[in-house]
């Protein structure tokens, strides 16, 4: 990576309202080429969005510090992630917290990137295969939760997983997008949000594909 390279991201993310030094940092360490195909190994710093397996995609890296910063991730967090994808937003929160669940309903996605957060030495990583509207409802509850793909509406499943005075960011709206990119606070059983502007996610698939299973 160039210098000019990150001079360009840490524009875009500070263009992106992205202020706090300690994601910022985490952002410029973290080896995005290792998360991309290598054909697009060059591309990996730029702030664009760039295909992986199954059809889906890596965010850019403003889409993953505005979803991060807007989580309030504290250090001792145990943080649930919907959709782990080629593992890179599972980096970046393994580096905030305690520890990541991650889950993932594409199997091969699943497998490398179960992989490749081992090989790269994120140790307080834990990954699943498994139906991203239902949570993980043996862990809860969680601190945080964040999904890395879009719903229609706020999963119920999702919001009961939260621990009293937890935080959730999820992107809502048409599978088409744009969607609005919203912050649920849970306090007292009182589940609140406030709207902090437009993304455009994948949608969140409901079911596994043929011939995968939870494992």
């Amino acid at each position: 990576m160039s210098d000019e390279q990150m001079m360009r991201l840490m524009l875009a993310l500070r263009n992106e309202g992205i202020m706090d030094r300690r994601l910022t940092q985490m952002i410029e360490h973290t080896p995005r080429p290792e998360f991309v195909p290598r054909a697009f190994a060059r591309q990996a710093w730029d702030d664009v969005p760039l295909p992986i397996a199954c059809g889906q995609s890596i965010s850019p890296p403003s889409v993953v510090a505005r979803m991060t910063q807007a989580l309030e991730v504290p250090d001792r967090a145990k943080v649930l992630e919907i959709g782990t994808g080629s593992g890179y937003q599972t980096a970046i929160l393994s580096q905030l917290c305690r520890r990541v669940y991650s889950l993932e309903v594409h199997k091969p996605l699943y497998q490398e990137a179960t992989q490749r957060l081992t090989a790269l030495g994120y140790e307080n990583v834990v990954t699943k295969l498994g139906n991203g509207h239902q949570g993980w409802a043996e862990q809860a509850p969680f601190d945080r939760i964040i999904a890395t793909a879009s719903y229609p509406e706020a999963p119920r499943a999702l919001l009961d997983q939260l621990r009293d005075g937890g935080l959730c960011v999820l992107a809502i709206g048409p599978a088409e997008g744009p969607q609005e990119l919203r912050v649920y606070k849970k306090a007292h059983e009182t589940v609140t949000s406030h709207a902090l502007g437009s993304v455009t996610l994948s949608p969140m698939l409901s079911t596994l594909s043929r011939g995968q299973t939870v494992t």
